[in-house]
C-alpha cells in the first residue's frame, strides 16, 4: 500500500497537476482577449499571453523536473496563483456587482490551485 499511495501522490499527481496547470496556460492564450477586461493593469492582454507562458513553463517543470528544478518550478506556480487570486479574483470579490460570486468562487479555486503547487513542490526530492 505504501508503494501505492508514494506513486500515486508522487509522479501521478504530479503529472495529471502539471497537464491541468498546462491547459490552464493554454486557454489563458486562446482567450486572452476575454480575459484581459480582468486584468487590473494597463497591457492587460500583454499579460494574459504572459501567464500563459509562465503556466506552461510551470508545468513543463513540474512534469518533467527539467534540470531538478520541478520543486522550483510547483512552488513559483503556487505564487503565480495566489497573485491571481490577490490582484485579480480578490479585486472581484471587492467591487462586487452581479460577478461578485463568481469572483469569489475563482478566489477560492485559485488558493486551493496554489496549496496544490506547494503540495506538489514537496513531493520533489
Amino acid at each position: 500500500m505504501e508503494q501505492l499511495i508514494s506513486l500515486v501522490s508522487g509522479k501521478v499527481a504530479r503529472t495529471v497537476f502539471g497537464l491541468i496547470i498546462a491547459l490552464f496556460g493554454v486557454f489563458h492564450l486562446m482567450y486572452a482577449n476575454m480575459m484581459a477586461g480582468a486584468v487590473p493593469v494597463p497591457g492587460g492582454v500583454i499579460w494574459v499571453y504572459f501567464t500563459g507562458f509562465c503556466l506552461i513553463a510551470g508545468a513543463v517543470g513540474i512534469i518533467t523536473n527539467f534540470k531538478g528544478q520541478g520543486r522550483n518550478a510547483a512552488f513559483l506556480t503556487g505564487v503565480l496563483v495566489l497573485v491571481f487570486a490577490f490582484g485579480v479574483q480578490l479585486l472581484g470579490v471587492m467591487r462586487g456587482g452581479e460577478n461578485a460570486m463568481m469572483y469569489q468562487t475563482i478566489f477560492l479555486k485559485d488558493i486551493m490551485i496554489a496549496m496544490g503547487a506547494w503540495v506538489i513542490a514537496g513531493t520533489f526530492r
